[in-house]
């Protein structure tokens, strides 16, 4: 009986999806979204499609400059995107974001103020980007191999780990480690200032073992490296792997980074993508996007409903005296930008 039950409310439902043309086999339209790598649950997908009926096309990039030329080549048409920081900024700067109602969004109040305000730095009027994730850049180490407190890039630059160091494969992130060290801005754009923090790269290019992005982690984990430079995100799960990691943002600040979303100017459908990141912003999604990536989340909503070890966790909730001399990413000038990548290319070819 129950059989012949379920199978008569199965009928009636296909039934019914097909008179009222509701239902997923009803496509209301498509989303081409570009994202970093392993940066959302693939499952957060499968429900708004469901829940929606919108088809996602989903892409990958691994950095923000791979995302940006890949972006701008023109050769896929995407509607959504999340990258870092400056490249918004740049992004927003050269007409390639369109500003949406992001004030009309359902779940707007799920993310902080002071995310909003942060984003301000490079989005003025909060009319072009969602934040998505937010952190800071810092040092992973292995107590077992790294005895003395580590309170300072100094020490990825004193040789005393020679071989056993790994740096982040990433421009930005490479030359801020140097430039903070110096007591330099990390949005410098004094040349001398960038010469002097690539002489100093140059100089520590012998003592490191790779330039590395998310493996970076994975090799202090595995005891392959004494310390990486990482982001917090991947710290925590660092340490997940192996207690004996200790992550820090050293005493001369760092880089505080907040990763969102924008609205392309080849969206033909800004509201079909507006609902997509209201959808983002939503507790339960927005909830188990956390729970895949393990980044300090700006959703208010899912920070006050974990429980207490992750809120003590700095990795994942940091202490605001962490933060002290940290500063956000800028986007360059043109010519400070061609200098970075000229430098870049030296020092990776040595």
């Amino acid at each position: 009986m129950k059989k012949r039950v379920v199978l008569f409310g199965i009928t009636a439902a296909l039934a019914l999806g097909l008179l009222c043309g509701c239902g997923k086999s009803e496509k209301k339209g498509t989303l081409t979204v570009f994202n970093y790598g392993e940066y959302m649950d693939p499952e957060v997908l499968d429900i708004f499609e469901e829940e929606t009926g919108i088809e996602i096309k989903y892409e990958e990039a691994l950095t923000p400059e791979e995302m940006y030329s890949k972006y701008i080549s023109g050769a896929i048409g995407y509607d959504l995107l999340c990258t870092s920081d400056y490249m918004l900024q740049r992004l927003i700067d050269e007409g390639e974001l369109q500003p949406f109602d992001i004030g009309s969004m359902e779940y707007k109040e799920n993310i902080g103020d002071k995310y909003w305000e942060i984003a301000r730095d490079f989005d003025p009027e909060n009319q072009y980007v969602v934040p998505y994730f937010w952190g800071t850049v810092g040092i992973l180490y292995d107590m077992t191999k790294v005895k003395e407190p580590v309170d300072s890039w100094e020490v990825l630059f004193n040789g005393q780990y020679a071989g056993d160091l790994i740096m982040q494969n990433s421009i930005r992130d490479a030359y801020m480690v140097a430039l903070k060290y110096l007591g330099y801005s990390l949005n410098t754009t004094s040349e001398k200032e960038i010469r002097e923090a690539h002489q100093l790269l140059l100089k520590q290019e012998p003592d490191v073992q790779a330039y590395l992005v998310d493996e970076a982690r994975d090799e202090v984990v595995a005891g392959n490296a004494a310390m990486a430079v990482v982001y917090s995100g991947e710290a925590y799960l660092g340490h997940e792997y192996n207690e004996n990691l200790e992550y820090v943002v050293p005493k001369e600040g760092s880089n505080i980074w907040l990763d969102g979303w924008g609205i392309t100017k080849y969206c033909k459908d800004k509201d079909m993508a507006a609902q997509f990141l209201d959808f983002l912003c939503r507790e339960d999604i927005a909830e188990k996007n956390f729970e895949y990536i393990y980044y300090s989340t700006p959703n208010e909503a899912v920070i006050e409903n974990m429980d207490e070890e992750l809120k003590n966790d700095r990795t994942i909730v940091p202490e605001e005296s962490s933060m002290d001399n940290c500063e956000l990413y800028l986007q360059m000038t043109p010519e400070i930008t061609e200098l970075y990548n000229d430098l870049w290319k030296e020092l990776k070819a040595n």
